[in-house]
């Protein structure tokens, strides 16, 4: 290896190494979110979760608000590779909007742990002093127009078998979706969430291709 190939090579390995401190950082803060919410984790308590020293902690994020927007970073990130993977297998229509929904309620059983910082933060941020209470509030708004406006197009179709209008169904879904992530904390060897979701889909929706087999 030339001299000009090994320092080419160096800022790779260093990238590599930050990233790899970064995101063991980050699986500490989910545990320790998750387990004693914002308010009650402490970044000594992160630092050692972490394995590392607080002055080390600090080095890489300067204050608990950076990490818990590090933490929501990567949580969006997580659902949105879920999400286009879903999309780029199904097609993005209106009818595979509720399988790409029921995509991300398979991926919430595969990480606990994101569904306990999930559960965790939704209740304690509903004060407007949370740091993390605009995030929350913008989250369930966005996910209640999208599926509006699916919902809509379902129902100019005369694919939907209910009588409740699209906006009911939208908050509808939005509960049912956070609605079975938590029972599902509390009892995880008693069912399945996309079983309890596929059949509420398949009590609203007529098209074939809304309802699950």
């Amino acid at each position: 290896m030339t001299a000009s190939t090994s320092e080419a090579a160096r800022p790779r390995k260093q990238y590599a190494k930050s990233a790899a401190i970064r995101q063991r950082v980050i699986d500490a803060c989910i545990d320790a979110f998750g387990l004693s919410g914002f308010h009650g984790a402490t970044m000594k308590d992160i630092a050692a979760r972490a394995g590392m020293s607080h002055t080390g902690l600090l080095h890489h994020f300067p204050s608990k608000e950076s990490l818990l927007v590090a933490v929501l970073e990567y949580r969006d990130e997580r659902i949105i590779a879920v999400t286009r993977a879903a999309l780029e297998d199904l097609g993005d229509t209106p009818d595979n909007s509720i399988l790409v929904l029921r995509a991300a309620v398979i991926a919430s059983e595969l990480e606990p742990g994101l569904a306990a910082l999930d559960a965790t933060l939704l209740a304690e941020a509903t004060t407007p002093e949370h740091p993390a209470h605009h995030y929350f509030q913008d989250r369930f708004r966005v996910f209640r127009n999208v599926y509006r406006a699916r919902f809509e197009e379902m129902t100019a179709r005369g694919d939907l078998n209910t009588s409740m209008s699209p906006r009911a169904l939208a908050y509808t879904f939005a509960a049912i979706l956070y609605g079975l992530e938590l029972q599902w904390l509390y009892e995880k060897e008693d069912f399945k969430i996309e079983d309890v979701f596929d059949e509420f889909v398949s009590s609203i929706t007529r098209a074939p291709s809304a309802r699950i087999v």
